[in-house]
Order: structure tokens, then C-alpha cells, then sequence
């Protein structure tokens, strides 16, 4: 799969990053000779925006980067970082910040989630996607909604490529039990479930309410892990508040390690797929 560019302005900002430690640089400093906030080289450092190649000369002049092919292949990662995804036709609906996270799913091997209250997003119906859209956005007119379930739907296509993404959601059982969109939705929804569930890289599991206590009452959360084994996970956090992005390794593993307790707390696989279907028998 070709690189694209959410992960190639990680790598180039992971690198930045380096460079500007070894050289003994604090990031306001380089920041206060680029004349940007520090905020904005933070931005750059961590991926989540590109580099001009003005501030990138002079960052490579500042940490003594003279070697011409050194030079070369961070200048392509920051002229690959400006390239647009496909989710880029969809900037006019696109929640301030999860451009980020669909760069990033779209170039992931494996997803890990953990959902509380709705179904994970890559198994969303159409139906059930346009009643979870519509709470969220009430002020959205109808088109938009539209846009952003087809978003979600275009989303879904990681798990029809071949080799599709691995994905490995685990639902509290609220998420099964909630008639989101009415009982006809939710009925196709838990239907759609079923036939995801089957499918090849498609791990499911419900996390029942009698197991109690849980490694996952401080909410839902998503683990990105990339082909390439140098691009590190990336743990995504969703709240009211906005999105969250972990990078750091302990950051990272507390909730890779929170995954783990869930998963071993949760139905098998197949005993998931008999609650899920008695659940829609009863709808």
C-alpha cells in the first residue's frame, strides 16, 4: 500500500523532532527563529499539519543537516505531506481535527476499538450512521448529514481491499441493546454485525453488563497500528471535549494493555455472535 501523506507528515515531523534534540534545541526557540508560534511547530513535530519548505530549509540549516541525501528525503516527505487524501473532498463536513484520524485509518493494518455507546464506525449501516449522525449534528441540514454518512461508508472500504485492515472491535452490550434509529435500524444493524463478523480480519466481541467492573469505564478509545513496524501506534481518544491523540509509548500501551483486560473480559467471538442474534430476534 502506498504511503500517504498523514503518515508521511508523521515520519518527517518524528524526525524533526530528533533533529532539533540532539541538536540541544528547545522547540520554542526553533519556533521563535522560524517566527511561529510554538504551537504551530508542535503541530509540525507531531504530524498533524504540514511543513512550508521555507521553515523546513531553515530548521535543516539550524540542525546542521548538510548531507545532500539526508536533505533530499525529508524535503520529499514534506512535499508528499501536502498531497490530499480522498478524505479531502469531504473538508466541508468533516469535524474540526478528525481529518487526522481518517488519514490515519487509511493507512493503517490494524484497528483496535473499543466502543460504549454506539457501534464502531467502519461497521455502521448507512440507516444506523444517519441516526447517530443526526443527534450529534442537530444543526446539520439533511445534505450534510448525507456527506458525512457517505464519509463513513467510503471509510468502510478498508475492510473490501485485499489484504483488507484488520479490525478487532469489542461493544459494550449497551451498544447491542440500544434502538438506535427505531427497532428496523437497529434490527439491520445487529443483522449487518452478524454478516461483518463472518468475514476474514474482522474479530467481534460484546463485553457484557455481568462481567461489572471493567479496564474500560474511562471510555471509548481506537489503537492505529501501520504496516510499516518504524511508524509507531497511534491510541485515539473521542470525547464531548474533541479529539485526542496519544503517540507516547506508555501512553500508548496503557491503553493496548486496557484492550487486553477487555477483550479477555468480553464473550468469546462466537458466543457474541449468539447474543448479538438473540438481541435481533428480539427487535
Amino acid at each position: 500500500m502506498t504511503t500517504g501523506p498523514t503518515v508521511r507528515r508523521r515520519r518527517l515531523g518524528t524526525e524533526l523532532r530528533k533533529l532539533r534534540e540532539s541538536n540541544g534545541y528547545k522547540l520554542e526557540e526553533v519556533a521563535a527563529q522560524l517566527g511561529v508560534a510554538p504551537s504551530t511547530l508542535s503541530r509540525i513535530e507531531t504530524g498533524k499539519a504540514p511543513t512550508k519548505s521555507a521553515y523546513l530549509n531553515q530548521m535543516l540549516e539550524m540542525y546542521g543537516v548538510v548531507e545532500p541525501g539526508q536533505r533530499q528525503v525529508l524535503v520529499d516527505m514534506a512535499r508528499e505531506g501536502h498531497r490530499k487524501g480522498w478524505w479531502a473532498a469531504y473538508d466541508d463536513v468533516l469535524p474540526s481535527g478528525f481529518d487526522i484520524f481518517v488519514g490515519l485509518e487509511a493507512e493503517t493494518a490494524a484497528v483496535r476499538g473499543y466502543e460504549i455507546s454506539v457501534v464502531h464506525g467502519l461497521l455502521q449501516t448507512p440507516d444506523y450512521a444517519r441516526a447517530v449522525l443526526g443527534e450529534m449534528f442537530p444543526r446539520h441540514a439533511t445534505e450534510q448529514i448525507d456527506r458525512l454518512v457517505d464519509l463513513r461508508i467510503e471509510r468502510q472500504r478498508r475492510l473490501e481491499e485485499d489484504p483488507p485492515i484488520d479490525l478487532w472491535a469489542i461493544l459494550d452490550e449497551a451498544v447491542i441493546r440500544r434502538p438506535v434509529g427505531g427497532n428496523q435500524v437497529m434490527r439491520g444493524q445487529l443483522e449487518h454485525l452478524l454478516d461483518m463478523a463472518a468475514k476474514p480480519g474482522v474479530t467481534l466481541q460484546v463485553l457484557p453488563f455481568a462481567c461489572g467492573a471493567h479496564a474500560g469505564h474511562g471510555g471509548p478509545f481506537s489503537i492505529l497500528e501501520f504496516p510499516n513496524r518504524t511508524d509507531s501506534e497511534v491510541a485515539y481518544v473521542e470525547s464531548v471535549a474533541g479529539f485526542l491523540y496519544l503517540e507516547k509509548d506508555r501512553e500508548v500501551r496503557t491503553r493496548v494493555e486496557a484492550f487486553d483486560r477487555l477483550r479477555a473480559a468480553a464473550l468469546s467471538p462466537s458466543a457474541s455472535v449468539d447474543l448479538i442474534g438473540q438481541v435481533a430476534n428480539e427487535l
